[in-house]
Order: C-alpha cells, then structure tokens, then sequence
C-alpha cells in the first residue's frame, strides 16, 4: 500500500466517526429504513421557515426521488399523505422498506418503485409534491431528473429540493468509515478509492459498501459512481435551464459563524451545509 494511502488511514485514526446508518445496521441497532424514518422531520426542516408540513404532504400524491430504504419516504407517508411513491435505483432496498411500511401500518399509502429518475413510468401530472432530499448529488443526469420531475409535476406543484455541496465537510460521502472533514480536498480519488477499499474489506457488508460507491469507466478505471460532485455553482447553472419557478432559496451555512464565508466567492462552497430550494410548475 502506498505512501498516501497509509497516511489517509493513519490520519483518520485521529477522528471520530460521524454516526452512520451502514454502521448502525452492522452493529444490529437500526436497520437503514428505520434510521431514515426517525430521521425524517430532519429531511425537511430546511424547508419550514417557508411551509409546515400539513401544507407538505396532508390529503397529497407525493413523489420521493431517491428514497434509498424509503424511511423517510414513510415519515411524509405519516403525515397524512394520501399516497407516496418513493423512487431508487437500489434494488436491495425494496423488501426493507416494505417491511418498515408493513410494521408502521403504512402500506396502504406507500409504494416503492425501482426506477431511474430521469425516466420515470408516472403520467404526465401525476403529483402534488415531489421531495429531493440529498439525492441531486447523486443522479447522473440532474438536468434530465428536473425535466423529468417538471412533467409529472401538477401545474402548481412544487418541488422540495435540498443537497449538501460537493465542498460540505462531509461531501464526499465516505464517513461511514472515513471521518477526516474535507477529506477530499487533500486526497486526491486515487487515494480515497484506495484507503476507502481497505477500511470496509473486513466489514460484513465490506463488498456490498464498494460496489454501492465505486465503478469502472469505460477504461476500466475506478471511480466514486455514487456522487457526481455536484457543487453550488453547477446546481444554479442547472436551474435557469429548467421551466420552474423558484419560490424559495437558501444556502443555510455550516455553523452561523460562517455564514460570512459563505458570501466569499472561491471558498463558499466549502462552509455552505445545505442548498434548499423550492420549486414550482
């Protein structure tokens, strides 16, 4: 192992880990669905400085785009929506969250749907609300998602959209067994690739954690396949280009703190913990 890739796992040593589903269902505390669901409320509390969650979700047809195990999916299914679809490409995560909507009396209002985001089987129309909860940062298309969520969108439907930065602390997406903030601002994806393999290999789902993160091109060359840096100046790029309406935007910094910081061009993005828009049709 080289040089760089030991001095990533000897310095990571000197960090805690953050707390993280993956590791929590390792441990057999929570499974990821049941984690999510309790975590649901924190999924939207960006969004009730603008709306309360009656507004949200009472008597609607919602749409939850990468819903991962759909915890949280369930959580807005509890707030007396009328039904909610949530959507991933993760084949895995089907039967855990059935199960979680089956154990919490929500099947009636619930279903999961395997399926790409950008191509997605509804009708034209077909929702009040569609959630896009830490997912913009990892579609492939997210030009191509928005279109695709504007025509199943009823005209007046809004869409409730919040990601982390690419530059976040954690944006990397690698702290379920890397803790380092702004890890790969000193290591290059070689390195992480690398460090990241040999910190989950002995784990119990060690094999499952790199297939979920990392791919090959079509040159055969390793990459994290599971983000698609999206950062700050690429999103506001990407809406101008679509047909909504923005009704709401906020860039909610790390600490308030920093929130100067988060005005300076050139190193914004690092100290920016959430982008939060609402959208409308």
């Amino acid at each position: 192992m080289g040089f760089k890739t030991n001095l990533l796992k000897s310095t990571n040593k000197l960090f805690p880990l953050p707390i993280h589903p993956f590791n929590l269902q390792n441990q057999g505390k929570k499974t990821y669905a049941r984690w999510q669901y309790e975590k649901g409320e924190d999924t939207i509390k960006f969004f009730l400085d603008s709306v309360n969650i009656k507004e949200m979700f009472y008597n609607k047809e919602v749409l939850d785009i990468g819903c991962g195990a759909a915890g949280k999916t369930l959580y807005y299914a509890s707030n007396n929506a009328k039904k909610v679809y949530g959507v991933d490409v993760v084949d895995g995560y089907k039967k855990e969250a059935n199960k979680l909507a089956k154990d919490l009396g929500l099947e009636e209002r619930f279903e999961f749907l395997l399926e790409d985001a950008k191509e997605m089987s509804f009708e034209d129309n077909s929702f009040d609300v569609i959630i896009i909860n830490d997912a913009m940062e990892h579609v492939d298309f997210p030009k191509e998602v928005l279109d695709e969520c504007y025509r199943v969108l009823k005209p007046k439907g809004k869409i409730f959209l919040n990601f982390p930065p690419y530059y976040h602390p954690f944006g990397a997406h690698l702290s379920d067994v890397i803790g380092i903030p702004w890890v790969h601002l000193f290591f290059s994806d070689d390195t992480l690739i690398k460090g990241y393999k040999d910190l989950v290999k002995n784990l119990p789902d060690g094999d499952k954690r790199i297939k979920f993160r990392i791919s090959k091109d079509n040159k055969g060359k390793e990459y994290f396949s599971y983000i698609n840096k999206m950062t700050i100046k690429r999103f506001n790029n990407i809406l101008p280009k679509t047909n909504f309406k923005i009704r709401y935007y906020k860039e909610v910094p790390l600490r308030n703190f920093f929130k100067p910081l988060t005005l300076i061009p050139g190193i914004k993005e690092a100290f920016v913990k959430m982008v939060v828009v609402i959208l409308e049709k």
